[in-house]
């Protein structure tokens, strides 16, 4: 499967299709996530990007790919906090692409979901970090909680919504996490995606937000597990190649997919990779460049991760199935600050 995998994601390099486009439509926040890699804040410097800046970049697409085959997923900060949202998202709809959204759920009321889905909506995945005290903590907010609890009320309302929660292991979380499943199955919730905090932005340096390798098994064994037993969709999230874990922890096995079938419009018009990258692999402005251009012409730096193979990489058995891990992971000047395989191996006795 390894094998096949590996040639599925040399054909996709090849190709190239753009299947999802993340748009930062905003650096507002109303939230201070202890975890945050944008370090967004209530009152940004940076405006929101107008509408019909962004909606230029969608009509240039629409020339050479099917808008119906791309997803729109708007995200920031905090992408509720643009009055106009419906109306950006009602604009992509027409055009034809399928509109997303990322959403830490503070301003997720029944009234604007269904003023979302009147403009096309079609998918939707909300922050749920723990019980009250510690997703509270996680998130900064002591409304935090109560406000996701209504969210999730209202997104049940429609069936026709394909809709998931996030939820950050951390030192806290860990603890519980079969509680925590129940009590989202008794939520009436049905997809659950996982993910391990990696150490950018405020989150960097953190302790109590990094888990030990023995915890990591932990979190992936008890994945698995959930998985087998089927009341609730689990999966860990994109991060990093897992070794024997590959195929039992989510729906497909490691790829990443930045600048291959994955691209992203920063706040500031920048065009890059998932916008899950911190660092700066920018790849031209759409102030100054066609997107289409630099979509085609210059993400060599995302499809050909030769460059990546370097320090550890350079001697690993895995870098025929991992390339290098994401992008994410990797700082301004190349080096990967995490490798979950590497802890898979830490975790193991001598």
């Amino acid at each position: 499967m390894l094998e096949l995998n590996r040639a599925a994601l040399q054909q996709r390099t090849e190709e190239h299709e753009l299947h999802q486009l993340f748009w930062e439509c905003t650096l507002r926040c109303n939230l201070n996530c202890r975890h945050c890699g944008s370090d967004c804040r209530m009152l940004s410097e940076k405006d929101d990007m107008p509408l019909p800046d962004f909606l230029k970049v969608l009509d240039e697409i629409k020339t050479h790919e099917d808008p119906s085959n791309v997803m729109v997923i708007t995200t920031g900060g905090e992408p509720m906090m643009r009055r106009d949202l419906a109306c950006c998202g009602g604009e992509i709809s027409k055009r034809g692409f399928v509109w997303g959204m990322v959403t830490n759920g503070m301003l997720l009321t029944p009234e604007r979901l269904n003023e979302f889905v009147k403009n096309g909506l079609k998918s939707i995945a909300v922050s749920f970090d723990g019980f009250e005290d510690d997703h509270n903590w996680m998130r900064g907010n002591p409304q935090s909680y109560k406000n996701v609890l209504v969210a999730v009320e209202a997104l049940k309302q429609h069936p026709g919504l394909t809709w998931d929660v996030i939820t950050c292991v951390n030192q806290r979380t860990i603890k519980y996490l079969p509680e925590f499943r129940d009590f989202l199955i008794s939520l009436g919730i049905t997809r659950w995606r996982l993910f391990t905090v990696f150490p950018f932005g405020r989150a960097a340096g953190d302790p109590e937000l990094q888990l030990s390798n023995e915890q990591f098994v932990e979190m992936l064994e008890f994945i698995k597990q959930t998985r087998l037993e089927g009341k609730i969709r689990a999966d860990y999230g994109c991060d990093g190649f897992l070794g024997k874990y590959e195929g039992e922890v989510r729906n497909h096995y490691y790829s990443c997919s930045a600048g291959i079938n994955i691209a992203s419009i920063l706040a500031d018009g920048s065009i890059s990779g998932c916008l899950s990258i911190r660092s700066d692999y920018h790849q031209g402005n759409i102030y100054q460049d066609s997107f289409w251009d630099v979509w085609q012409n210059r993400f060599e730096q995302y499809r050909d991760r030769k460059w990546m193979r370097t320090d550890d990489c350079a001697k690993c058995k895995m870098w025929r199935y991992c390339l290098g891990n994401g992008m994410h992971l990797r700082d301004g000047e190349g080096k990967l600050q995490v490798c979950q395989y590497k802890k898979l191996l830490g975790s193991e006795p001598a």
